[in-house]
């Protein structure tokens, strides 16, 4: 999962000062509204081909991956929920550094890492599944409907 993972070295977690720790998790705010500006316009995008379906198995195809988008949709607002806590925490942390237990608070940001690892891979599996389907589907109904001017 180190896909994601923004940090100069492997130890990065538990040598960066709290000022080095926020400045990365401010990135990850700011990547996750990224992201979830992303799937506003991939339900957009779901929702203007869903109009031109005729086929009752691309009807099906989108439904499958308006859910699975819908998860993703979820993921990402609970990870911007636990950045933005995250973030507090920071800020806790540089004002007062004894506020929170060092070794937890490293081990939950590493986590929060993780987790945010995970999301991209699946954000990312999710956006190349929307594009092939709607692709798969323009190809499809262009085609019905080629045929059925040809029949007229």
């Amino acid at each position: 999962m180190s896909n994601f993972r923004n940090r100069p070295a492997d130890n990065y977690i538990n040598e960066a000062n709290w000022q080095q720790l926020y400045l990365l998790t401010k990135h990850w705010k700011s990547d996750l509204l990224f992201y979830k500006d992303d799937l506003r316009f991939l339900h957009q995008l779901i929702k203007k081909y869903l109009l031109w379906i005729s086929k009752k198995e691309n009807v099906d195809l989108v439904k499958e991956i308006e859910i699975s988008l819908l998860v993703v949709d979820k993921q990402c607002t609970n990870l911007l929920e636990k950045t933005t806590s995250h973030l507090h925490h920071l800020t806790e942390l540089i004002e007062n550094p004894f506020a929170y237990d060092s070794h937890k608070f490293r081990a939950e940001h590493a986590a929060l890492e993780d987790s945010l690892a995970q999301f991209v891979k699946d954000f990312r599996k999710n956006r190349k599944e929307v594009f092939s389907i709607t692709e798969y589907i323009i190809d499809g109904e262009q085609l019905v409907k080629q045929y059925t001017n040809l029949a007229h």
